[in-house]
């Protein structure tokens, strides 16, 4: 009779056993389940926001002087930025030349802006809207633990197009108070700060 018992209590205990494991392998294997539309769309916001930087809000803060809590890198060519670039921006190239790229460079990028202040938004820039540059130097620093944020238009569209991203009560600034020549970054001044649609806050553009 004993051993009847110890068959028994065995036989439950492998059961259960047996079972658990059923149990866990179904619940570790199931297909995950796919995301819902509004779940991307909530995502898809919420990437925005971390990563884009509105063209509108860095230009008003150099119109306020208020250049002190971010750093602008342009990724062009040294000659090409040298010519002429978005003022305040440092210059951390991506391209050996205007037509070769460098990043091959890896090191030397990352190291370049691994130096760069951490208490400031890291903002990027490079030759247009659509430009890969920015974006693949983007994930190949959040490879490596750094994060930056990208400007919302390139150098094309600031320099070139300054009446096709400003609101109409602002395209009558004048683009050439934003960019500067030579190696430095340059600082904003004289500016006349005009009245902006874009008002202040989360919200603002």
């Amino acid at each position: 009779m004993k051993q009847i018992i110890q068959t028994i209590l065995i036989s439950a205990v492998v059961g259960a056993v047996a079972a658990g494991a059923v149990a866990f392998g179904v619940i570790r294997y199931q297909k995950p389940q796919e995301p819902t539309n509004e779940e991307l769309i909530k995502n898809f916001y919420l990437t925005e926001n971390a990563v884009h930087v509105s063209p509108h809000s860095l230009r008003t803060k150099m119109m306020k002087g208020q250049t002190g809590d971010y750093v602008l890198v342009d990724l062009r060519s040294q000659e090409e930025y040298e010519r002429e670039h978005i003022i305040t921006a440092v210059n951390i190239p991506a391209y050996k030349d205007p037509n070769t790229s460098a990043y091959d460079e890896k090191d030397r990028i990352i190291g370049a802006f691994r130096a760069l202040p951490k208490d400031k938004d890291v903002i990027v820039y490079c030759y247009s809207t659509p430009c890969m540059t920015g974006r693949k130097i983007g994930k190949m620093l959040a490879e490596n633990g750094i994060y930056v944020k990208h400007l919302g238009i390139g150098w094309n569209e600031w320099r070139y197009f300054w009446n096709l991203w400003n609101h109409d009560g602002e395209a009558p600034t004048n683009v050439l108070d934003y960019v500067v020549g030579g190696k430095e970054p340059g600082v904003p001044k004289g500016i006349k700060e005009l009245p902006s649609p874009c008002g202040e806050g989360d919200l603002s553009c």
